[in-house]
């Protein structure tokens, strides 16, 4: 018996050391509380498997010290049942809220994704219409160039042809 409660110690401590790593502190310490009832509640119910089989009557029978001695124990062990039942209601409550902050952070995730995407899909248009602008501008300035260099030629053409046209009058008169 005392090797099944250095056993169950030793299962139940090795269990609390290999424990999650996200896991709170106070979702830890409850858990620990738990295990520390739970090996309490071994040894007793090791004692009342003792104290069942303890005779210390005349030819080994029980005495009535004996029957209260393991009522005793029994009582023992289910207020260290109750005990544990309250602890666990606490550890559940500790995992409820953590699911609940889980899905808190995903909900908030989601909304940040969804604004950074809004943000992103708002920017695209504006690049979109900054590049259209841009070409257009563009264009209107290749036109403008053309205008310019039609323009040029039409005054060195002009100035030719004026420039002609003196030369001829200077020649007629002289």
């Amino acid at each position: 018996m005392i090797r099944f409660f250095l056993l169950f110690i030793c299962l139940t401590s090795a269990y609390g050391a290999i424990a999650m790593p996200g896991d709170s502190s106070a979702y830890q310490t409850q858990r620990l509380k738990i295990n520390s009832l739970l090996a309490e509640r071994s040894s007793k119910f090791g004692q009342y498997d003792l104290s069942l089989s303890a005779r210390t009557g005349i030819f080994g029978l029980q005495t009535k010290q004996d029957l209260r001695n393991s009522n005793d124990i029994l009582r023992e062990i289910i207020m260290s049942d109750n005990n544990i039942f309250r602890e666990l209601k606490i550890l559940m409550n500790y995992k409820d809220l953590q699911v609940q902050e889980v899905q808190s952070n995903v909900s908030n995730t989601n909304k940040r994704i969804r604004g950074y995407m809004l943000s992103i899909k708002k920017l695209q248009d504006e690049n979109d219409a900054l590049r259209m602008e841009a070409a257009q501008i563009a264009q209107k300035s290749n036109t403008s160039t053309y205008i310019i260099i039609i323009l040029c030629m039409m005054l060195i053409a002009s100035g030719v042809f004026m420039y002609s046209m003196y030369s001829r009058l200077r020649k007629a008169r002289r």
